[in-house]
């Protein structure tokens, strides 16, 4: 499974940004997907999570902020990121499976 993620760049606080994350190979339908960021000087670390039967995780910190969707027929993951903060300012990753990761894009949220 390769990863391909897209959809950063630099936003105000309070605005909202889309990461898309398209995957190729014939699993995706059978892999959860998730989104990890790694913020400078710190560790990589999961941001939400969509299983197979859609069930969806958010770590505390942008519960209600953001919102993880996957489209199968299109092998897409999206991250709608809503009321960002500088807090969000990281790199942020595509992961399918566990195992495979995007090349990561960078989100920076600066007034």
């Amino acid at each position: 499974v390769q990863l391909q993620a897209s959809g950063g760049g630099l936003v105000q606080p309070g605005g909202s940004l889309r990461l898309s994350c398209k995957a190729s190979g014939n699993m995706f339908s059978e892999l959860g997907m998730a989104w990890y960021r790694q913020a400078p000087g710190k560790e990589r670390a999961l941001v939400a999570s969509i299983s197979i039967g859609d069930i969806t995780y958010y770590v505390g910190s942008v519960k209600g902020r953001f919102t993880i969707s996957r489209d199968n027929a299109n092998k897409m993951v999206y991250l709608q990121m809503n009321s960002l903060t500088t807090e969000d300012t990281a790199v942020y990753y595509c992961n399918a499976g566990g195992n495979y990761w995007g090349q990561g894009t960078l989100v920076t949220v600066s007034s």
